[in-house]
């Protein structure tokens, strides 16, 4: 046996031991898990899982659910209750919806209790069995009958319903029961699972039971589609689930994003969406992984990981450290970088290659390394042992090959006329200006060619030097138009008009955006003029600023004067003067939640038009709460609600600025 055997041999021997290590670990996590107390969270399992099912895919671990106790009888289901395939981020989500093309998407929220099916004859229940191992569960039909949503018989308008089938829900404990009653116990699944399958059955009265599923084994069934089955059962009396329709994949995105949100004023746990098409696939469902539905599961919020490498993002001027690590997941997605913001982070934290550190994503934002992981005398104790080495900083630039400036805030590099420089303004300038059909690649395309060197190129472009980039030689030659070519010189002239604050946003100022810029409005820089003349330590005493923001705006401000001037003196922008006078001067608006009229960037332009100002969040002071649902127990509908903030809908806003 050559080298290359052995070492073939030996990885394959590895790869055995740990597929059985994962079988072991997996059976034991599921016992625990559906006999009433689980041993680790939803999360980890869901990583062993995977791996698993990377390593080994036909293994039939991952083709049966945990079984349950010997203390009860036992019955089989009218549903199959496997276990549904999973994403658990956007991108996994968007994988499996890039597959399932559906004209709208029927999104519940994927409750964190114990599944249980009732089976009825005629209207009346026979036995409410657990999940058991997807096909067989116990009979706990004495402590099902003492739960909140279970009815002994069907009835519908004060008639019994001649229905015989399953119905299956998801038993959970409500939050205020778990504080009040069961604050023992982990959490409000774990008491739901013990309190279930006592045979006293005590306890089992402060259970509910929230449905989602109805299959008839007689006659046809009483629904057409998923939305009319929980329509029935509503009908029948039970509590169903919440379902809000989605149109396409992203809104499911979004709506995920909301209901992360509102999720922490539930008075019930979830820990994710369950996807659906509107159509009853029953085929698909008796599968033990039904591949129609999917659940879109939430995540944790930080992570323990090591640091692995550092690598310098280039954007613009600026060097920026990311940390490399072994994946981890936090809300919803496997993360495996992490913003190390700048050189004086590196030093403050401590951090190097080989360190532990403490990841994470609060909020939807930007991961980032947030601490070192204390160690443990024991660690402490083999430190030495510890494979750590100090971060490399760049010196040049890649690619002029400038000496970087390190400033301790900020890496950059301070040649102005830098080509990744030039072409990241000209990207960020038709960003922020929302120049849409001159796309990156255009602009790429352009700037290569050198018919982009400065944002007042953009403004020089003409029909005729567009044409090329959408047309061939041989149909330029025969005098056709480029439609492509005029909708991009009418969107670049349809653009010469716009706020300061967009203004000064536009021109790629490290860390300066449209919001700071007002704030500077605010305090009386309120022309292009005085802002030029604006001195470093005048800027630092405007609310919301510092030295270090101070003196990065007013040199980037000095660097860019040429072309600001060219571009306002030779006329090529026209900036708007401040409608301080507006029907909206005052007032502040924060948005949440999706519109229906328009962009949500609309609706804060037009606000800003009026006069008004914009929140990015729900803040003492705010006058109004735009949100479509207005009766949700969102946290920002919480909040504005506590504060005294007018909760409003889109309809009336738009009848506030007379739309």
């Amino acid at each position: 046996m050559d080298l290359f055997d052995m070492e073939e041999a030996s990885s394959q021997n590895q790869r055995f031991v740990r597929v059985k290590e994962l079988e072991s670990l997996i059976t034991r996590y599921q016992n625990s898990y559906y006999n009433g107390e689980a041993e680790i969270a939803d999360s980890e399992f869901d990583k062993l899982w995977d791996e698993l099912k990377e390593l080994d895919p036909s293994n039939p671990i991952l083709h049966r659910v945990g079984a349950d106790s010997g203390n009860f009888a036992k019955a089989s289901h009218v549903m199959p209750m496997g276990s549904q395939e999973k994403a658990a981020n956007p991108e996994q989500f968007m994988a499996w919806a890039n597959k399932h093309c559906y004209d709208e998407y029927l999104v519940e929220f994927k409750l964190d209790g114990a599944s249980l099916e009732l089976q009825f004859v005629h209207g009346i229940l026979q036995r409410a069995v657990t999940r058991g191992d997807g096909s067989v569960g116990d009979v706990i039909t004495s402590n099902a009958k003492k739960m909140q949503g279970v009815p002994a018989a069907l009835y519908s308008d004060g008639q019994l319903v001649d229905f015989t089938g399953g119905i299956r829900g998801e038993v959970i404990m409500k939050r205020s029961v778990h504080k009040e009653y069961f604050s023992s116990k982990a959490n409000c699944r774990n008491a739901a699972n013990g309190l279930m399958k006592r045979k006293d059955g005590e306890g089992s009265e402060r259970l509910n039971l929230i449905t989602y599923d109805v299959w008839a084994t007689e006659g046809n069934q009483p629904y057409k589609d998923e939305e009319e089955k929980l329509a029935w059962l509503k009908a029948c009396g039970f509590e169903t689930v919440r379902l809000h329709i989605c149109k396409s994949p992203s809104e499911v995105i979004d709506y995920r994003a909301h209901v992360m949100e509102e999720r922490k004023s539930l008075d019930y746990d979830i820990d994710g969406l369950v996807i659906k098409e509107r159509h009853v696939n029953h085929e698909d469902a008796m599968r033990d992984r039904p591949d129609r539905q999917i659940a879109f599961k939430f995540s944790l919020e930080e992570a323990i990981t090591i640091i692995k490498q550092v690598e310098w993002n280039e954007a613009g001027a600026t060097y920026t450290p990311v940390a490399v690590f072994d994946p981890v997941e936090l809300n919803g997605t496997t993360v495996k970088r992490a913003s190390l913001a700048n050189p004086n982070v590196i030093k403050s934290l401590g951090v190097k290659i080989g360190s532990r550190v403490v990841v994470v994503k609060r909020g939807e934002i930007i991961p980032k390394i947030e601490r070192l992981l204390p160690l443990s005398e024991e660690e402490i104790a083999a430190k030495m042992s510890l494979n750590e080495s100090d971060i490399p900083f760049p010196t040049v630039c890649a690619t002029c090959g400038t000496p970087l400036v390190d400033e301790g805030t900020r890496l950059y590099c301070p040649n102005a006329s830098c080509s990744k420089r030039v072409l990241h303004q000209l990207l960020k300038w038709v960003s922020v200006v929302d120049i849409r059909d001159l796309g990156d690649t255009l602009i790429r395309s352009l700037f290569a060619d050198k018919k982009l060197n400065s944002i007042s190129d953009i403004y020089s472009l003409t029909v005729e030097s567009l044409t090329p980039y959408f047309l061939q030689e041989e149909s330029i030659s025969q005098e056709k138009k480029s439609l492509g070519a005029e909708k991009v010189y009418s969107s670049i002239q349809a653009h010469r008009s716009m706020s300061l604050a967009k203004f000064i946003a536009a021109l790629d100022i490290e860390g300066i955006g449209e919001t700071i810029v007002e704030k500077l409005l605010s305090a009386g820089f309120d022309t292009l003029e005085k802002l030029l003349s604006a001195k470093e330590e005048e800027v630092a005493a405007v609310y919301g600023f510092a030295e270090i923001m101070a003196h990065t705006l007013v040199q980037g401000l000095k660097e860019n004067s040429e072309e600001i001037h060219r571009l306002v003196d030779e006329g090529i922008i026209r900036i708007q003067e401040t409608n301080s006078g507006g029907p909206l001067n005052g007032k502040s608006f924060c948005f949440t939640g999706e519109l229906l009229t328009m962009k949500r960037s609309d609706a804060q332009n037009l606000v800003k038009n009026l006069g008004g100002q914009v929140k990015s969040s729900v803040v003492k002071g705010l006058s109004y709460l735009v949100t479509n649902d207005t009766s949700s127990g969102s946290a920002k509908n919480v909040k504005a609600q506590s504060l005294g903030i007018p909760v409003i809908s889109e309809k009336e806003f738009l009848a506030m600025v007379g739309k």
